[in-house]
């Protein structure tokens, strides 16, 4: 019969990580979505499951990353300006059809901030008074659009070419407001 002090119990349980390293609900949200998003372009795009292959689409996806999304790609070593490369630890498992949320546990005890990327909460355009929201969001809003707005100084102007551009963008939100 073997005997184990606690100590040594510790040791060996922590040599085997068990369902404690599970990811919690909500957790590495980004991760999670993205590779879940990914790994079906795969399947949609019948893409060889290689690992070769796999890290060349990623690196493809990723330029066109925008927001939490590109954070992480630079996270994992999948943009060109990234400092560090674990993209392996991406691509390999992917290429064997590993859950997604098993690759996510994995990549969080390579780097944490990785599993601390949240996606920003959506506004609903269609209630939403622009004229209280803060100069920043009134920012992202036109950011997540591609659009720009150049000599905008007052929060006025920012709110002004929202709803200027909101029918193109968003053009149910369009619709359903009442104070245009």
């Amino acid at each position: 019969m073997l005997c184990l002090s606690g100590l040594s119990l510790a040791l060996v349980l922590s040599l085997y990580p068990g369902s404690s390293e599970a990811l919690k609900e909500g957790e590495c949200e980004v991760c999670v979505t993205f590779l879940g998003k990914f790994y079906q372009s795969l399947h949609d795009n019948k893409i060889n499951f290689e690992s070769a292959d796999i890290e060349t689409a990623l690196s493809k996806t990723c330029k066109d990353a925008k927001g939490k999304e590109n954070r992480f790609c630079y996270y994992i070593g999948a943009t060109s300006d990234a400092a560090t490369k674990i993209v392996n630890e991406v691509s390999k498992p992917l290429s064997y059809h590993a859950p997604v949320e098993k690759i996510c546990e994995k990549l969080k005890k390579k780097d944490s901030q990785i599993c601390e990327l949240r996606y920003d909460k959506q506004l609903d355009l269609t209630s939403v008074d622009l004229k209280k929201l803060k100069v920043k969001d009134l920012k992202k809003i036109l950011e997540e659009w591609d659009e720009t707005c150049k000599g905008c100084a007052e929060k006025s102007d920012f709110i002004r070419k929202i709803t200027e551009l909101m029918p193109k963008h968003a053009p149910a939100a369009a619709q359903a407001r009442t104070d245009l």
